[in-house]
């Protein structure tokens, strides 16, 4: 599945839906749950998986609950066309991780992000 994912997303430079549902659906299916479990158990309305299934991307919401319930990287499904490698810089994942740290406040985050920049701008090789 996952040279399935690679290709759509190739050949589309778009959200690769048919593979991210095949996924979905194979992780619903393991661990022997109807779409309306599924749905109850992620957050979202049953109709989603109608609308994944005919080809229609989820909202950035819905995606991210899908991918919180299934394990599934949202990274997997999403491609680019501008030629970047899609490897992130050091300093944006980690203000991601700080960002994502449910013990830090959003003050916090913030000023620690703010840190982080001005550390990285005055450190960083040019």
């Amino acid at each position: 599945m996952a040279d399935n994912c690679k290709s759509e997303i190739t050949m589309t430079g778009r959200f690769a839906t048919e593979s991210f549902y095949a996924a979905l659906d194979a992780q619903r299916e393991a661990r022997g749950l109807t779409w309306k479990k599924v749905a109850g158990e992620a957050g979202v309305s049953a109709s989603t998986f109608t609308r994944i299934a005919q080809g229609r991307r989820p909202d950035v919401d819905t995606m991210a609950a899908l991918c919180r319930w299934s394990g599934l990287s949202a990274d997997a499904y999403v491609g680019r066309t501008d030629g970047a490698s899609g490897k992130q810089e050091p300093l944006t994942r980690m203000i991601g991780h700080l960002r994502a740290d449910p013990n830090l406040s959003e003050e916090g985050a913030r000023a620690l992000e703010a840190m982080l920049r001005s550390a990285y701008k005055q450190f960083r090789k040019a």
